[in-house]
């Protein structure tokens, strides 16, 4: 079968499903629209001679119920069962959470293999209706997945531009290119519920101030910036960090070591700052190119009433990949607080360089303008010159010189006869 022939069955096929997935919201007896689009889905996969081509666009299907994407127990799979998921928890981006417009954001969902066969990494999500909101529509697992143990699968995606309420639905598929889901009969979706309210700017830059935090070590407080190579520990900012698959990042990045030691640690405390409501924080987690021996703990830690405690921790390998981290910060919400970031080696510290990449608290709004400096004219005063008025000496006519020479006199004239 040719590849346009067999895309032309595909296309009829979700086509189809989008025509039934209408037809079922204006006939009440239609049956569950999600069994119906998983049959579909399915039926149309089988008709491929291969796996579905990535990066195919698949249908966008409106007025899904809507079911609460929380844990359920509920009657488990039959273990005859070859592929079925049991959705555990979101890692990020709880439902209904707050994005700002056209921030983008990763989403992970955390699955647990309750069927009989392993999960490779020809298995993919994929998406299967809803919104997509500018992510892929099939990502690959990360890892292979045996039955009983769990996967975090992620993907980016983007706010949409408006302001309102959106959701996409997300299955697995198998190798074969077949749809299966969580609940009792494995054909549920689950998804990413986001609330798009307005725009958002960067509160706080950790990068950027982080020779303002104090950093040390066990035994004592460390310099900022510290020299690399530091048997102390030290900490550099990176304005084109390399992450370990060998990508180079275009923005900043601290490039730090703990000490020297088994279990060794470095920590730099913050400046005091004051969380509102809806605040994130926001990190790429990576070891630095070519620390192979990598093996450390990054941990987000705050200070409050003289009480220290964890948002979170996360373990980082060297395999290849890059992690991000974006925490709510609500339940911190109108707090003053110190945030402390702190790596320590997992065991023995055997080259144990690592990266948090752009770490900052994102906020929603606006950012406060910056008051513009105001000029008050001050006159200068000048001295006025005042003429000084100077006496005129008047000068003395000269007074004639006397001269030796004789005075002639007139000789009277004689009178004619």
């Amino acid at each position: 079968m040719s590849v346009k022939k067999t895309l032309s069955i595909f296309v009829l096929a979700v086509t189809a499903v989008v025509q039934l997935a209408c037809n079922a919201l204006s006939n009440t007896a239609t049956p569950n629209a999600f069994s119906t689009l998983n049959a579909l889905y399915t039926a149309s996969a089988l008709t491929l001679t291969a796996t579905i081509t990535p990066g195919l666009p698949l249908p966008t299907a409106t007025g899904f119920a809507s079911p609460v994407n929380t844990l359920s127990a509920g009657s488990p799979v039959p273990a005859s069962r070859c592929d079925a998921a049991q959705f555990v928890k979101d890692v990020t981006y709880a439902d209904g959470s707050v994005v700002a417009r056209t921030n983008s954001f990763v989403k992970i969902w955390r699955v647990q293999n309750i069927g009989a066969c392993s999960w490779t990494t020809s298995y993919a999500l994929t998406f299967v209706g809803g919104d997509l909101m500018g992510g892929p529509v099939f990502v690959a697992l990360p890892k292979n997945v045996n039955p009983g143990e769990t996967v975090d699968i992620q993907a980016t995606f983007t706010a949409p531009k408006k302001d309102g309420a959106y959701r996409g639905y997300w299955k697995l598929t198998n190798a074969s290119g077949v749809l299966f889901g969580v609940g009792d009969a494995a054909d549920t979706p689950f998804w990413v519920d986001i609330q798009v309210m307005g725009p958002s700017y960067i509160a706080y830059e950790f990068a950027t101030n982080y020779c303002s935090a104090n950093w040390e070590n066990a035994s004592g407080a460390l310099p900022c910036p510290g020299a690399q190579g530091d048997p102390n520990g030290y900490v550099l900012k990176v304005n084109a960090p390399v992450m370990e698959n060998g990508d180079v990042e275009d923005e900043p990045g601290l490039l730090i070591s703990p000490q020297d030691k088994t279990n060794g640690v470095i920590s730099g405390q913050y400046p005091s700052f004051t969380v509102q409501a809806g605040d994130r924080f926001r990190a790429l987690l990576s070891c630095q190119h070519k620390a192979r021996n990598c093996n450390a703990v990054f941990r987000l830690d705050y200070i409050s009433a003289g009480k220290v405690r964890t948002l979170g921790s996360w373990q980082e390998l060297y395999e290849g990949l890059s992690y991000p981290i974006d925490m709510d910060l609500g339940n911190l919400a109108g707090k003053t607080v110190k945030f402390i970031l702190v790596v320590s080696a997992n065991g023995e510290n055997q080259q144990d360089d690592v990266v948090w990449l752009n770490p900052h608290i994102i906020r929603q709004g606006a950012p406060t303008p910056t008051p513009k400096p105001t000029f008050t004219f001050t006159p200068t005063l000048v001295p006025t010159l005042v003429p000084t008025l100077v006496p005129t000496v008047a000068t003395p006519e000269p007074s004639p010189i006397p001269t030796d020479e004789p005075t002639i006199e007139p000789t009277p004239e004689t009178p004619a006869p």
